[in-house]
């Protein structure tokens, strides 16, 4: 069990670092198409991040009904997150890849 709390937490770290990242990215980009696409990927890394913080608070769970809740709200707002960004990603590629066809 402690094992897998600590690869969640090593993992929560990483996505930390990725939302720096691209945050910092896409607000430095000037081209909207290329910031719609590095928003997107913070939206992903961010959803990322969001479930794997409700994992270690189910995971902790220890009966109590306020981490069961903070765990659904954390798991939710995640897969939220994780749709949204995917579906930027998606979209801001096709965009980018229209935009430089000939």
């Amino acid at each position: 069990m402690e094992v897998v709390i600590g690869i969640t937490s090593v993992l929560i770290f990483i996505s930390l670092l990725f939302s720096i990242f691209y945050s910092v990215r896409s607000r430095q980009a000037k081209d909207p198409v290329r910031k719609g696409l590095l928003g997107g990927k913070l939206n992903v890394s961010m959803g990322a991040m969001l479930i794997l913080m409700s994992i270690i608070q189910l995971l902790y769970s220890n009966e109590s009904t306020l981490r069961i809740v903070l765990g659904a709200v954390f798991l939710l707002l995640g897969l939220f997150n994780l749709f949204a960004g995917l579906r930027n990603v998606s979209y801001y590629r096709n965009k980018e890849q229209h935009s430089q066809a000939p």
